[in-house]
């Protein structure tokens, strides 16, 4: 490019500039070619191609690349359109004059590229666990195999090719920047500054949207593996007729994980004193309760799909047990984090019963009496600080929140003076 222009050496901040703008056009091809095609022409369409031939007719293509024709038809749009400006710029004969890629830039990246960037990377993670799934099948790994020796691959295997939609878009604001900082026209560095801001924002709020959908996922998927016992069944003070039992409808109580503005603070398993035997128990500390739950597993495998690996953002322990057909079954009715009690215990008191690293947790009523108490056994001292310093913080957020919700909801405005 250098050769072709030919520039006065008077203009070496214009040059700078081209140089920037090579830069960019230069590594979206690379993008293109390498990484989009690659996975679009070997990947994508072999795997359709098989399916018309009904193999992998149960794959589904959506889970696996997402929007990825939509992405190399931006990014080929994107790439024509740089490789325009700069061959129009170097066939003119008035070489003095810029390039004319303001109006480039602010089609794309103010439409459509980071639209199509968003859409895909919000479905990697879960294309990534999708994609694990699939490699346990032998028939999907010859398929794999057959694909990654491509030498269009550049050696380069599947999961390595699906994560560099995510790598581009977070790089689109320093190839902006530094096209930005090599600008001489005002106008046109508050054009290009502009742009980077949005495709900035365009990372913020795609950021927000990961954490809000991985939170909604995991709640559903709470929802299926948290068993919610009837009454009679969690206390056997209460005898319950049959013909009664009708009126119960605690199923409902599935529900409480349903809303979507409920956040899943910390997570873990901890073992239980009960009696005179070890029970290992699963907690679930949300922004607003404390859910003590039992793990049930069961021996015999199920035979259906991972459900586990479908949400990502469940811990290897809920994911086993999920593979294995268990649940978490609910010891105790949720404690609200305003009727939570966290109380450390001296390993003195506890050293003749066997118990180390232990804490209690109590249960209070509106009157401040005691009506559960759970004593708690993490695996090392350090688990057991965190543990504590979680809930601890929780029932202090929660109570902040809460008060400052009463003082709003009984503050009343200011008496108009024209009354």
């Amino acid at each position: 490019m250098e050769t072709h222009l030919k520039l006065p050496t008077d203009q070496l901040d214009l040059r700078k500039q081209q140089e920037a703008m090579w830069e960019l056009f230069t590594s979206e091809c690379t993008y293109f070619l390498d990484h989009l095609l690659v996975l679009k022409m070997i990947f994508m369409n072999t795997l359709k191609y098989l399916q018309t031939h009904e193999y992998f007719l149960d794959v589904d293509l959506w889970r696996l690349f997402a929007n990825l024709e939509e992405l190399s038809q931006t990014s080929f749009g994107f790439v024509n359109s740089l490789f325009s400006i700069i061959k129009d710029y170097v066939d003119s004969a008035e070489t003095s004059i810029s390039m004319d890629f303001i109006s480039v830039l602010t089609k794309y990246f103010r439409g459509s590229l980071c639209q199509s960037h968003q859409t895909y990377c919000l479905n990697y993670t879960a294309a990534v666990f999708y994609l694990e799934s699939l490699r346990q099948r032998d028939d999907f790994g010859i398929y794999l195999k057959w694909c990654e020796q491509n030498e269009q691959c550049r050696r380069l295997h599947l999961p390595e090719l699906l994560v560099a939609p995510l790598h581009r878009l977070t790089r689109y604001p320093l190839l902006l920047k530094n096209i930005w900082k090599r600008s001489i026209d005002s106008t046109e560095k508050i054009t290009i500054y502009s742009i980077k801001e949005k495709v900035e924002r365009s990372i913020r709020d795609l950021e927000g949207k990961v954490k809000w959908l991985d939170n909604f996922q995991k709640l559903r998927h709470l929802q299926e593996i948290i068993v919610w016992p009837p009454l009679w069944d969690r206390d056997k003070r209460f005898c319950i007729p049959e013909c009664l039992k009708h009126i119960f409808k605690e199923h409902l109580a599935e529900n409480i994980l349903s809303p979507t503005n409920r956040h899943l603070l910390y997570e873990g398993k901890l073992t239980l004193a009960e009696n005179a035997r070890f029970l290992d128990v699963y907690l679930f500390l949300f922004d607003d309760f404390l859910l003590v739950t039992k793990i049930k597993r069961n021996k015999k495998k199920l035979g259906g799909s991972d459900t586990g690996l479908m949400c990502p953002s469940l811990t290897p322990e809920l994911q086993s047990v999920i593979k294995e057909g268990g649940s978490c079954t609910v010891l105790d009715q949720p404690i609200p984090l305003d009727r939570l009690v966290v109380k450390n215990i001296d390993p003195l008191h506890l050293s003749a019963f066997g118990l180390r690293n232990a804490f209690l947790i109590q249960h209070e009523n509106r009157y401040r009496q005691c009506i559960a108490a759970f004593l708690l056994q993490a695996q090392a001292e350090n688990i057991k600080k965190t543990w504590m310093i979680q809930l601890t913080t929780a029932i202090s957020y929660f109570m902040k929140t809460q008060e400052s919700k009463k003082i709003s909801l009984f503050t009343l405005p200011a008496e108009s003076p024209e009354i």
